[in-house]
């Protein structure tokens, strides 16, 4: 079972400014392609830096200094203001820029680049190579594509990737219901091990929005005493998988 990886929902024809890039260009990129943010590179296209339309609007919403001596206003600001209110006179990509760059490797799985943008509050990723290079980039938009999978397609691939080929059982051993991404798996399994790997895998796969459990089994071997080594050796392999 393998989750879908970043590199294939990815934009791979990026558009990208270079440190110098001037203001005013890089609001015509943005404008021109009908996106919000764009990554800086430097000559061997490593990422450097992002810049958002939040980025560029500090710049406008820069306040005027107030009388008395010029820039003391400045002064009186703590160190993350003060980082703010120079990029507000920023007249290049390089000094707009959020830096370092949060990437993503294109071999990263949809559900590790979500945990980035919501860790990090942002709605782009840069995916990057081995080498660090930009390869393409990622936007939250890209990643709900996985959503549009249809109830049938998503039935189907609870069927035969978590019955069939990882608990190896017959597709129809349990029923498989899927309403809207959110599937309810109905049926008796062997082992509470079992119901739980079960439910896990169907978790995973792309496009669920949630599962509804009703699943029992016939022994929980849970506890010591209602499963052998071999039995718990095994459900605890799974679970360590998962």
């Amino acid at each position: 079972m393998q989750p879908t990886k970043i590199g294939a929902v990815m934009t791979d024809d990026v558009v990208t400014a270079g440190y110098g890039t001037p203001f005013k260009d890089v609001v015509r990129l943005l404008r021109e392609h009908r996106i919000s943010g764009l990554p800086v590179i430097d000559e061997d296209d490593k990422v450097m830096g992002v810049v958002s339309e939040t980025d560029l609007m500090r710049r406008q919403a820069r306040p005027s200094e107030p009388g008395g001596r010029p820039g003391a206003w400045v002064q009186r600001l703590r160190r993350g203001a003060r980082r703010d209110a120079a990029r507000s006179r920023a007249r290049t990509a390089g000094c707009l820029m959020s830096a370092p760059a949060v990437t993503v490797p294109a071999e990263a799985t949809l559900r590790e680049a979500a945990r980035l943008m919501t860790l990090h509050g942002i709605e782009r990723l840069p995916v990057v190579d081995e080498e660090d290079r930009l390869v393409g980039i990622v936007t939250r938009r890209d990643l709900l594509q996985v959503f549009l999978r249809s109830d049938e397609e998503i039935r189907q691939a609870v069927r035969s990737e978590v019955l069939v080929d990882a608990l190896w059982l017959g597709p129809h051993v349990v029923e498989v219901e899927v309403y809207d991404g959110v599937v309810t798996l109905t049926g008796q399994l062997e082992r509470r091990s079992d119901v739980t790997v079960a439910v896990a895998l169907t978790r995973r796969l792309d496009g669920v929005v949630d599962v509804v459990d009703h699943l029992t089994c016939r022994f929980d071997d849970r506890h010591p005493q209602s499963a052998g080594p071999a039995a718990r050796g095994e459900a605890d392999d799974w679970l360590r998988k998962l």
